[in-house]
């Protein structure tokens, strides 16, 4: 007698809800951005995140959730990051979702969200240091000439 083959079925067959579609509660791009909002100040004021959860009174692999988006803050726990972090929480926030920052530092801050890596606030902090404004304009002449040549 022949063997019949059947598939095995890996879905119980019910559909999820919302279609199919990623949980609407879970984290998602705009979360992503606060997270980078939030560790541009953090490093920017130079705290550790051991530092700043010490502060929210949580771990600070909570602190990297949040930084990295994994986990999505709410509006009591931003308001705890606003204060540790001592910026207004329009700081993290967009006033209409498009990236348009809400105060009238916005160029400043997103010109800074480049801050995220570790060279870019060494060659700022380099800059920084440096008292003598014809050192300074010799050093951003440099970084100019040489990126021009990348």
């Amino acid at each position: 007698m022949a063997r019949k083959t059947t598939l095995s079925v890996i879905s119980n067959g019910k559909k999820k809800p919302n279609g199919g579609l990623k949980n609407p509660r879970s984290s998602g791009k705009y979360d992503i951005e606060l997270g980078k909002r939030i560790r541009l100040r953090r490093v920017e004021i130079d705290i550790s995140q051991l530092g700043l959860a010490n502060k929210l009174g949580i771990t600070f692999q909570q602190v990297q959730k949040y930084e990295k988006g994994v986990n999505r803050v709410g509006a009591s726990r931003l308001q705890q990051i606003a204060t540790a972090l001592d910026v207004p929480v329009t700081f993290f926030l967009d006033d209409d979702g498009l990236g348009k920052r809400a105060s009238d530092g916005k160029r400043e801050v997103e010109s800074l969200l480049f801050v995220d890596s570790a060279f870019s606030l060494r060659l700022l902090r380099a800059y920084a240091a440096m008292k003598n404004q014809t050192v300074q304009r010799q050093f951003v002449s440099l970084i100019e000439s040489i990126a021009a040549n990348e």
